[in-house]
C-alpha cells in the first residue's frame, strides 16, 4: 500500500469550502482505500488530508482524472499552501483490512 498525509492551509475563512471541495471530487477513485479530509483543531484554516491507496501507482493515475483535474482547479484558487506533506507504507488499521480484500 502507499499512503500520504499532507496539511494543507487554506485562504483566510475557505477551509471549509475547500474542504467541501476536496471530499466531493474525490468519490470513488480506482485504487483509493482511504481518504480522510479533517480540520485541525488548532489552526482556523488548515486542513490535514490522509490518503491511503493501493499503491503508488493508483494514486498517480488518480491526479489523471477528470473529476480529480476539476477539483484541483476548483480549488487551487482557496489554497494558501501547502507543508508538512509526507509519504507512508500503511500497514493496517481499522477499515484498511476489509477495503484492501475488496
Amino acid at each position: 500500500m502507499y499512503g500520504q498525509i499532507s496539511k494543507i492551509t487554506a485562504v483566510a475563512g475557505q477551509r471549509a469550502a475547500l474542504a467541501k471541495i476536496l471530499i466531493d471530487g474525490t468519490g470513488r477513485l480506482p485504487g483509493c482505500l482511504s481518504y480522510v479530509v479533517a480540520a485541525d483543531s488548532g489552526e482556523a484554516d488548515a486542513l490535514w488530508v490522509t490518503e491511503v491507496w493501493e499503491s503508488q501507482a493508483s494514486h498517480q493515475a488518480s491526479l489523471q482524472l477528470p473529476a480529480v483535474q476539476a477539483a484541483i482547479a476548483k480549488g487551487r484558487p482557496l489554497i494558501a499552501g501547502f507543508s508538512n506533506r509526507t509519504e507512508t507504507v500503511p500497514i493496517g488499521g481499522h477499515g484498511l483490512i476489509a477495503a484492501a480484500k475488496a
